[in-house]
């Protein structure tokens, strides 16, 4: 049985190891989507902290990571596009799977929980960015229904926005 689930304090060194993997699965892949020092200890100790980071759970292990953001994001303010509405939004953080669970296609039953866990917290409005290179991620996303609205300017890198209104 597949689960979302959050992230607590002591379930930190496997967050930590899911970002890492990720990080280097990226570069296997032939993109750097995320720097060294981006996403960073500290960011997943806050996504902890704050209660917002998420353990995806496929058949009892862990899978996934992802942060589930009720801030609003600044760098979404300016789009050289245009969102499919102003309303109060989640954004999608830190999407990463351990290296067990990289490139198995479980990407789309990552966001359908996603989206579930989103209105659980009262969200219908979904945003996020990832980088241009990032093939799997644009295929996974148009999949799970989530709309290309442009470009975003995301820590200095321009990236491709989406978004997804739930009904």
């Amino acid at each position: 049985m597949d689960s979302l689930r959050r992230a607590l304090a002591e379930d930190f060194p496997i967050c930590w190891r899911a970002v890492e993997e990720g990080r280097a699965w990226q570069r296997e892949q032939g993109f750097v989507q995320w720097s060294d020092s981006y996403p960073g200890e500290a960011d997943v100790m806050d996504d902890l902290d704050w209660g917002i980071g998420h353990l995806l759970l496929i058949d009892g292990e862990v899978a996934a990571y992802v942060c589930l953001d009720p801030s609003p994001e600044p760098a979404y303010s300016t789009i050289a596009g245009c969102w499919h509405s102003d309303r109060p939004y989640i954004v999608v953080r830190r999407i990463t799977f351990l290296r067990a669970y990289a490139g198995r296609g479980l990407a789309r039953r990552l966001f359908a929980m996603v989206d579930r866990q989103c209105l659980a917290m009262g969200y219908d409005y979904i945003r996020l960015n990832t980088g241009k290179e990032n093939g799997r991620m644009h295929s996974a996303l148009a999949a799970a229904g989530y709309r290309l609205c442009g470009t975003v300017v995301y820590r200095g890198i321009e990236r491709l926005a989406y978004d997804k209104i739930e009904k």
